[in-house]
């Protein structure tokens, strides 16, 4: 029997590529991806080819870049290539930097970041959220370094690869058997999918509606299961260190879990953005963890300062504890059903500091308006909806316009991580247990938990 064919790992020996496209630089790197800027021929477009070396990340960014092709704070995805036999090849917009790159600038800049260029920095997150959420699209990775910008001030959002679209009747499936793509045309539709306009939603419909998306079982075939390399697939390589399933707290989560029945997995998202439920080892969750994300991203936009800079998972709940307080079933009905809730303890915050000790010198408007997305409770958070719709937004100082915004002119390729800066991404792979001075385990007959101090 003939071996299959050697997966080309070169984008350099893909014909149907450089045929089309003059590759120049490598300018960005990870264990799953590697991305490209090139030159299209035929107009002389600057694009970014980015290699994506896992199936499933692949699949899942295509997926989510065609249902959302029209949305202006989104990147675009001009076109793709996959073969069966070799890794799928993104052409996407070239953006030359990123909000994390604003946030690094403006430490240097007297003065930071000024109200109205934060307010028209969130507007546009909001936006490309916004889009995503009505098309039941859970990006899963929100963070700064995943927000490009181009040089007219504009912001999308990028990096889907973990990205899962909850289906629902706003997408009709075609097909009920997609395979890897071959080439496809600009502005192609993927053929799984139709989208459908949402009109306005009001915000007890749109929980229903995630409630009955929920409670159906996913299509295997058209969203496939997690499983193992979720929080592998990402051109970031810091990820990959933090294997949640096998972390120190996780000890009776089989590997994989349910997973392989196609239902979602906590083990997402970068930690320092990263929701309790998440951390906590949720797999019964919807769009509400991008909200808890934005929250951390909106809080270090106006500090200039990651909002829970935690250096391990458990480190991260104590970080979040310490602000908010014990996550209670008084806080958040039904948090005990939590899979690692009664796994793990912390002892008794008497006097939590709040978000206002977190956003010294901010306006009570802005320490607002970050509160209505760092709950505990995913039910109470603001939907993006509500917050474009925030009087935040319609009060002096007004969102500046584009043009008035502080771009800095490229990104800082101090990092090899195309999809995230070392400073976002060095987060310590040390054990849990090293932050913490008595670590106290209980055994019942129901069986065991641990105790911080």
């Amino acid at each position: 029997m003939d071996s299959p064919p050697a997966k080309s790992w070169s984008i350099h020996s893909r014909p149907e590529i450089i045929a089309k496209y003059k590759i120049l630089e490598r300018v960005g790197s990870g264990a799953y991806s590697d991305v490209y800027r090139a030159i299209r021929f035929y107009d002389n477009l600057t694009v970014a080819l980015k290699e994506v070396h896992d199936y499933q990340s692949a699949f899942r960014e295509i997926e989510a870049l065609q249902a959302l092709h029209s949305c202006p704070n989104v990147v675009v995805l001009h076109e793709y290539f996959w073969r069966e036999d070799e890794d799928a090849v993104l052409v996407l917009e070239f953006l030359t930097t990123d909000l994390a790159t604003v946030i690094r600038s403006a430490k240097k800049r007297e003065g930071g970041i000024g109200r109205g260029e934060v307010k028209r920095w969130m507007l546009q997150i909001l936006s490309g959220v916004d889009a995503c959420h009505r098309n039941m699209v859970v990006h899963r990775d929100l963070k700064p370094s995943n927000l490009l910008i181009g040089d007219n001030g504009v912001l999308k959002l990028a990096d889907f690869g973990q990205a899962r679209i909850l289906l629902e009747p706003g997408y009709v499936p075609d097909d009920e058997n997609p395979e890897p793509y071959a080439q496809s045309t600009p502005g192609q539709c993927q053929a799984g999918y139709r989208v459908q306009e949402h009109g306005t939603m009001s915000k007890e419909e749109y929980f229903r509606v995630l409630d009955e998306v929920k409670a159906k079982e996913l299509d295997k075939e058209t969203s496939g299961p997690d499983g193992d390399t979720s929080c592998l697939a990402t051109c970031t390589t810091s990820d990959i260190e933090d294997d949640i399933l096998k972390g120190s707290y996780s000890y009776e989560a089989e590997e994989g879990g349910d997973d392989r029945n196609g239902a979602l997995t906590s083990c997402v998202g970068t930690r320092w953005f990263r929701a309790p439920e998440l951390l906590y080892g949720s797999t019964d969750y919807g769009l509400e963890i991008d909200l808890w994300s934005l929250g951390c991203i909106f809080a270090e936009l106006l500090t200039l300062e990651p909002l829970f800079p935690g250096t391990a998972d458990i480190d991260q709940l104590s970080r979040i504890i310490s602000v908010l307080g014990n996550l209670t079933e008084e806080v958040w009905p039904g948090c005990v059903k939590l899979p690692d809730y009664r796994i793990i303890s912390f002892n008794k915050v008497e006097n939590p500091v709040g978000i206002e000790a977190c956003l010294q010198n901010r306006s009570p408007d802005e320490v607002s308006l970050v509160k209505k997305l760092i709950c505990y409770d995913p039910a109470r958070r603001a939907t993006t909806m509500e917050l474009l719709q925030d009087k935040y937004f319609n009060e002096e100082p007004l969102p500046v316009p584009l043009s008035e915004l502080h771009v800095p002119p490229t990104k800082d390729m101090s990092s090899d991580s195309p999809g995230g800066w070392q400073e976002y991404e060095d987060m310590g792979t040390d054990s849990d247990f090293d932050d913490f001075a008595r670590v106290n385990k209980t055994t019942t007959s129901t069986g065991s938990y641990i105790q911080f101090s």
